[in-house]
This record gives C-alpha cells, structure tokens and sequence, in this order.
C-alpha cells in the first residue's frame, strides 16, 4: 500500500501503520556480514522490584565493547509514558530504538482511540519488537535483555515483566534483574525479600533505593561491565520509580545524599 499514513485506515498501532507504509521495524530475515561483537556497545546491570508505592527501577551508568569501557554515562532507565518504563542490558542502539518506537506506538494509539493502551498491549508491543528483532539477536549483533515496568491507573497496581530475547514475557510478583552483573544481585534480593528487615514490598521509596544502590556497587565489584558510583565526577547509578503519581528519576543532588547515606555501615 502506497498511501500517505493519513489515508490509512485500522487500528490504533503505530508499529502496523509502519508497516502498512512501507516501513519495518523487522530485521529477522536481515542477512549481514559477520561482525566482531567485542567491538559494539553493551549495557549492564539493570534490576526491578516492588516497594510499597509501586516500582523501583535502576540501573549502572557504564558502556563496555568487549573488554574496553566506552562510557560512564548511559541512561539506562528510559520513560516510555508517563507511567511506563524500560530498563535495558545489551546493545544500547537497539534498545533505544525499541524504546522510541514503544512511545511513539503507545502515543499514537492514545491519540487515535482517546485512550490510553491497556496494560496488555504494552507488554506485548514490547514482545513483538523483541520477537521481530531476533534475527539480529540470534546473530549476536543486536540482543536485547529489557525489564518493562508499569502502573496500571485502572488497576491501580504497579506491574513487572521481564523479557527474554525471542519475546517471552514473565511477570514478576517481587524482584528481578538482568545484565552480566545479575548473577551477583539475584541472590542478594531473594534473601533481602526473604530474611531482610522487612520484605521489599513493604519498604519505602527511601528504603528501595538505598538498597538499589547498594546492590549496584556489589554487582560492579564482582562484574568489570558493571560500573561503580564514581561521587568526584559525579557519576552515579540511575535510580526512578513509578507509582500512581508517574515516574520520577532521581535527580543528582538526590542521588549524591543517598549514595553518602547507602555507603554508611548499618
């Protein structure tokens, strides 16, 4: 079909209105030259889990190609909507562009239906960007590892899904993380959620995130792509949550006290 988007008629989703205009987000019969995957940009460590208002989400700052740091300030926490949000482990350039297709998507649907895509189809937009992609996954030039967090206003309940790279998703009742620092924190947020002070769905935001921090710079002493808070360039994980109100990053200033007061010994 050759007609302008404006003469196109069907459903609120932007990714099938792409594709109806001659455009497409699918690479998996994509044929490519081999290519040396030690030379393109991966991201680590990302986790998720429930505290008492909703979400925390948060993630290290740092880019690695093969066994060299490329960067120290990568966002890898990225707002989808306004109360949606995508944390990323692997290759930022394909992450970013599912997450500006994502919005793009759910905006378009908000705008053409007036209203807002249900929970349902957030998550499954996020599976068939993920399951379109696998060709480039499965040649390792293009994996994805995404955790997708919510809140569903109608519901009023915070929801996360984590993903494999073929487009699975699994909802997550309590904690989960992602990326090769994950190993090293899975365990830690089990026994927190288990045999801590309290579980994590009862601590406040204050609570989430110290532990969040705290997770991170344990990750980052036992994973060298996973990057450690560096307070003198005023570097420091990026921590948001989502609640009934939105979400909310921490900004620096923010995170620079609660890195001081995490560091503490209880």
């Amino acid at each position: 079909m050759n007609g302008s988007p404006s003469t196109i008629e069907g459903p609120g989703d932007f990714i099938d209105l792409l594709n109806r205009s001659g455009y497409a987000w699918s690479h998996s019969n994509t044929k490519i030259e081999p290519v040396d995957a030690s030379k393109l940009l991966q991201g680590t460590t990302v986790l998720a889990f429930h505290f008492n208002k909703g979400v925390l989400v948060a993630g290290d700052r740092r880019a690695t190609a093969g066994n060299a740091i490329m960067y120290e300030r990568c966002d890898k926490v990225i707002p989808i909507d306004d109360h949606s949000l995508m944390a990323i482990a692997g290759v930022p350039a394909t992450a970013f562009e599912m997450a500006r297709i994502l919005s793009h998507n759910f905006e378009y649907f908000r705008r053409s239906q007036l209203q807002p895509l249900s929970t349902e189809g957030k998550i499954r937009a996020l599976s068939k960007l993920l399951k379109d992609n696998m060709g480039l996954a499965l040649q390792g030039v293009g994996a994805v590892s995404p955790i997708f967090s919510l809140y569903d206003l109608k519901e009023k309940k915070p929801y996360i899904y984590f993903y494999d790279m073929l487009g699975a998703q699994f909802e997550i009742q309590t904690h989960t993380a992602t990326g090769s620092g994950s190993p090293v924190i899975r365990g830690v947020l089990e026994y927190e959620d288990l045999w801590g002070a309290k579980p994590l769905a009862k601590r406040t935001l204050e609570e989430a995130a110290l532990l969040a921090v705290r997770l991170l710079q344990t990750a980052a002493q036992f994973d060298s792509a996973t990057g450690q808070a560096r307070p003198e360039d005023q570097i420091y994980p990026i921590i948001a949550s989502i609640t009934e109100q939105g979400y909310r990053f921490f900004p620096d200033e923010e995170m620079a006290g609660l890195f001081k007061k995490s560091m503490k010994r209880n």
